[in-house]
């Protein structure tokens, strides 16, 4: 059975903002099997989009109770909810046999958000995981569609990337607004 965290990765590499070597080395790369072994590159699309993804929807939820602003509610909810949708587009791409990392969240990246209130969290969330989690995550996706192998990991990737380019500009729009900067 696979397991879910395409979302996981995907927030986390949006979340993070350090580079997908990071990421894999934070936990265990995709499983494979002898059947279906999957490219290296591959490999490191799986483990950053989940990452990615986890890390999105558990910042989301600390916007939630850490931010008393409107719209940086706002940007985390419709994060929880479509990277949530996103991990299971993953964990339905990824072939028989792969194990998707599961709440593979970037702790690191949490830990520096967990004890921010108010405008602190508002700034270090928007830049930390707007910004720089959905430009590293915008490189994995667009990386897995020009270098991975697996035909529905890279059809995964076509069919999310949109969304993370859209993520990207509500954040750069949310930023503005705000007067944040990436870090």
């Amino acid at each position: 059975m696979k397991t879910t965290s395409f979302s996981a990765l995907l927030a986390a590499c949006l979340v993070l903002g350090t580079p997908l070597v990071h990421a894999q080395n934070a936990t265990e790369a995709a499983s494979t099997t002898a059947a279906n072994p999957l490219s290296d590159a591959d490999k490191a699309f799986v483990q950053a989009a989940s990452m990615s993804s986890s890390t999105e929807i558990d910042a989301g939820k600390l916007a939630m109770t850490h931010s008393s602003d409107a719209d940086v509610k706002s940007f985390g909810r419709h994060m929880i909810i479509d990277h949530t949708e996103l991990t299971v587009q993953l964990k339905m791409a990824a072939p028989k046999g792969v194990t998707v990392p599961k709440d593979n969240s970037d702790t690191s990246l949490l830990d520096s958000l967990k004890p921010l209130k108010g405008k602190d969290f508002d700034n270090a969330y928007i830049s930390k995981v707007g910004l720089a989690g959905h430009k590293q995550a915008l490189d994995a996706f667009q990386k897995e569609i020009s270098d991975g192998q697996n035909a529905d990991l890279k059809k995964a990737a076509q069919k999310a990337l949109p969304t993370i380019q859209k993520h990207y500009r509500m954040a750069q729009d949310l930023a503005k607004q705000k007067g944040v900067t990436a870090d």
